[in-house]
């Protein structure tokens, strides 16, 4: 991994600070992205900006915090135009964008553009950041590792590839516990507590040479038996992307380069932050195109085209944890009625898959809240809408 300085940036939680790495060869195609503009932000600081900042850094993020940027792919994967959706269809999509805060909605189908259109000064050349939409890239780098026999199988302790989990709550977890959230280890995802583990997480500032989740992570008590209950944790990700980076010895930026910009033919660059140790964080934080974030659930429809275990995407992607009504999780990605599934991210970032219809919607936005069950309702409803005229 390259040398560079790093401000903080957590799962939707960016942080000031910097820190070097040792340097590596570079990964060709992948080069050290420093801010111009770089904003002191604390802990939960983001869920309080105002909507006229957070629509203009949601598509600018690079140019406050530091990460690594990946070049676009040499084989870009053409989307063509297919027939638009009916008029009706249009019609509900662009009401929902008008009064969602809803930046841009891409429909395709049998790989083809059915619908695209932008809004809030977010164009097709542009980037928008992805929130927790991240965690499902992440959770592809771990099938890759799995795959490139970097990870030799999913029911190893976490502590097998994170030796600086042991002797904590962590250490009868096994890495498929963690893909799926149910290590048992007590968390707070509370996006408005300032007290919360998701925005302390980062305040931690590493002693030398060591790891900055870990350092968090390690202190965490258990609240159930490893593999019994489910909670939402963006530091879990974290871990996988810690996970990942020492069983590679790549940056997930670096990884990703070869497993998933490349293959699923990225058309524009790939920006992704780093933590004070220098890392990708894995549960949040990078920005892509809108027809790149398409790409990527083409090429999850697609199998992963060989950089992941066969199958994979089929598990990865189906309700490992059972939240009843056709909902539940699987590994780092959302599952939904009817065999759908996809990334998701607060303030209305999506990436949803309808394998049976070989049809991808891509939603990036500002909501005027992190997170809500009616905005999350009304979204639900678009998405309805959009499948049944599929």
């Amino acid at each position: 991994m390259k040398k560079y300085l790093a401000l903080l940036g957590a799962m939707a939680l960016p942080l000031a600070a910097c820190a070097t790495l040792p340097a590596d060869d570079p990964t060709p195609g992948v080069t050290a992205s420093v801010p111009t503009d770089p904003k002191p932000v604390v802990g939960a600081e983001v869920l309080f900006w105002d909507n006229a900042t957070r629509s203009a850094r949601f598509r600018s993020m690079e140019t406050f915090f530091p990460g690594q940027e990946v070049q676009a792919s040499p084989d870009v994967r053409v989307l063509p135009q297919g027939t638009p959706l009916p008029a009706s269809t249009r019609s509900a999509i662009e009401s929902y964008m008008a009064s969602q805060g809803t930046a841009g909605v891409i429909v395709l189908q049998d790989g083809k553009i059915r619908f695209e259109q932008y809004a809030l000064g977010f164009g097709p050349e542009g980037r928008w950041t992805s929130f927790s939409v991240a965690k499902s890239f992440t959770s592809t780098l771990l099938g890759a590792a799995v795959k490139d026999g970097f990870i030799e199988s999913l029911d190893d302790p976490v502590s097998k590839y994170v030796p600086g989990l042991d002797g904590s709550a962590y250490d009868d977890v096994t890495v498929e516990q963690l893909a799926t959230m149910t290590s048992g280890v007590k968390w707070n995802e509370n996006y408005t507590d300032p007290n919360s583990d998701v925005a302390k997480m980062f305040n931690v500032t590493p002693a030398p040479g060591e790891d900055q989740v870990v350092e968090y992570m390690e202190t965490l008590p258990r609240e159930a038996p490893a593999g019994e209950k489910w909670v939402y944790k963006t530091g879990e990700t974290n871990l996988i992307g810690v996970l990942v980076e020492n069983a590679v010895g790549e940056t997930l930026a670096e990884y990703s380069k070869r497993k998933i910009v490349d293959p699923a033919g990225f058309a524009q660059p790939l920006f992704w932050q780093t933590d004070l140790s220098g890392r990708s964080v894995g549960g949040c934080c990078l920005s892509a195109s809108l027809r790149d974030y398409a790409r990527v659930g083409l090429f999850a429809l697609d199998g992963g085209k060989g950089t992941v275990p066969d199958g994979w995407f089929a598990k990865a992607g189906a309700p490992q944890v059972d939240f009843g009504n056709g909902y539940g999780y699987g590994y780092q990605w959302w599952t939904y009625p009817g065999e759908s599934f996809g990334a998701q991210g607060i303030f209305g970032q999506s990436i949803t898959l309808y394998p049976d219809k070989d049809a991808v919607i891509a939603i990036v936005s500002n909501w005027p809240a992190a997170t809500g069950t009616p905005l999350s309702s009304k979204r639900r409803k678009l998405l309805d809408a959009i499948e049944k005229a599929l």
